[in-house]
């Protein structure tokens, strides 16, 4: 069984997101533990999945994927099949940052960073529409991120 979180384990989580670099010796520090418990505690997250993984983040603007659309999608079908048939499609459009299935008037919404509008079109028409069982799409663009960071911190 899991052991519940402690004020020490959401102080590890507290800064590992916001400097998931942070060396085992400056974050036992931070967090007023010595360095072997602080450890002991970072495998245990790791081990129950608290912790995922440990990720680089990139700009965006500096890599010239700059343009964001948000694409509603409303599939034909909805049966567990076709919805297993598009979730494991959407998988391998790279230019595709989120997939979330919906419940409301559509069926997903789509975050989509392309290098602008012309590379939203092809990626519209050559990859979007032509996932499983898509039937329509509504395209919004987004005009400014204003929170894009990630998680908040605990």
């Amino acid at each position: 069984m899991d052991k519940p979180l402690d004020s020490f384990d959401s102080k590890i989580l507290d800064h590992l997101a916001v400097d998931g670099r942070i060396s085992v010796t400056d974050l036992a520090r931070r967090i007023g533990l010595s360095k072997s418990p602080t450890q002991a505690r970072l495998k245990r997250l790791e081990d129950q999945k608290i912790i995922l993984g440990y990720t680089a983040l990139f700009d965006p603007i500096r890599l010239g994927r700059d343009h964001v659309t948000f694409v509603e999608v409303k599939l034909s079908d909805t049966r567990e099949a076709a919805l297993a048939a598009f979730n494991n499609a959407v998988i391998n459009i790279p230019e595709i940052e989120q997939c979330h299935l919906i419940a409301g008037a559509f069926d997903y919404l789509l975050k989509v960073r392309t290098t602008g509008m012309t590379g939203y079109r092809a990626v519209l028409a050559e990859k979007i529409s032509t996932l499983p069982h898509v039937s329509n799409t509504s395209t919004y663009v987004a005009m400014q991120a204003v929170k894009e960071d990630g998680p908040t911190p605990l």
